[in-house]
């Protein structure tokens, strides 16, 4: 089995005994023991700090034992960054300026599991996916967009002023009616055309390159891949749909898990199982009984925010 995805499940079970109110002394030893474990600290931190968007810790002892077992090791600074990105890599994301302060000033946002579409002045129909931020400035010579984090889905219509979008890799630009879906990745941007033309100017290259109608491509800031077909599950998510056509299990409870707070991880041993369907986005829970209904898996929930899919024959959890 993986072993990151082992020591993650471990964490989450060790916090689950120590929330658990009925937890000996010898549980807290033992976790002790377990913490002192740098790749154990790492998931313990990030346990942690996915549990803070829900609740405090129900016993502060533990808290502060983490935090003096956690300052009594001095590692080196490569373990430290390693630390830093397992734990969720927040600051790294915000020196880096993606992210970032524009995420809370841009002028449309949406929260995890929000979808949410607008009229914007010059008649285009805006959706904005799953925590998402988007600056719009339509007022000027150029319509101009700045996607700062998630996914968008714009329908324009003709006009004769230039249409500008901007992302962390570069910029798309549309001169005429154009129909397309975008998603801000850490290293790139996936681009998807379902009506219309975009050229593709990635910020360190000087050639664009042109998307055309039913086309994908995904660029960074000095490549353009090479184009392959536009996806449907791209703008499906603007009706409440999460479509899967033969998609792995893991990567499609990757993309569920963009939908609700929280963890969701998927054994090793099923990841290569395929979904395939349309499921509903409201309803996060149902999707996962359809999963275990149709799979061999099982729902096994830890905590209330912390689920993980295993394999229907598994009899036993760490």
């Amino acid at each position: 089995m993986n072993a990151d995805y082992r020591v993650l499940q471990d964490a989450a079970q060790w916090f689950a005994v120590l929330q658990s109110g009925s937890a000996s002394e010898a549980d807290r030893l033992a976790w002790r023991s377990w913490l002192r474990e740098p790749e154990h600290a790492a998931a313990w931190q990030r346990v942690e700090r996915i549990s803070g968007q829900f609740q405090p810790l129900a016993d502060d002892r533990i808290a502060r034992s983490a935090s003096r077992l956690l300052q009594q090791r001095q590692p080196s600074r490569r373990h430290a960054l390693k630390v830093l990105s397992l734990a969720g890599g927040g600051a790294l994301l915000l020196a880096k300026g993606v992210g970032g302060w524009q995420d809370w000033s841009a002028d449309q946002r949406t929260a995890v599991g929000e979808v949410r579409d607008l009229r914007l002045a010059d008649g285009s129909q805006l959706w904005l996916n799953t925590d998402s931020a988007v600056d719009v400035a339509f007022d000027g010579p150029v319509r101009q967009l700045a996607l700062y984090r998630g996914e968008l889905l714009l329908d324009t219509p003709d006009e004769p002023r230039p249409l500008l979008l901007r992302t962390a890799q570069g910029q798309l630009q549309a001169h005429q009616r154009a129909r397309f879906a975008v998603r801000q990745h850490s290293e790139t941007t996936r681009i998807d055309v379902f009506a219309g033309t975009l050229r593709i100017q990635p910020a360190h290259i000087g050639a664009p390159q042109t998307l055309a109608t039913g086309q994908r491509a995904i660029f960074g800031r000095d490549f353009i891949q090479t184009a392959q077909p536009a996806q449907a599950a791209s703008q499906a998510w603007a009706d409440g749909v999460l479509l899967a056509d033969n998609q792995r299990l893991e990567d499609f409870v990757a993309e569920l898990a963009r939908y609700r707070r929280g963890y969701i991880g998927c054994d090793p041993h099923i990841a290569d199982l395929r979904v395939v369907g349309a499921f509903p986005l409201a309803d996060t829970e149902r999707v996962l009984d359809a999963l275990a209904s149709t799979l061999p898996l099982r729902i096994n929930r830890r905590l209330p925010w912390w689920i993980s899919l295993e394999p229907s024959g598994e009899t036993g959890d760490a």
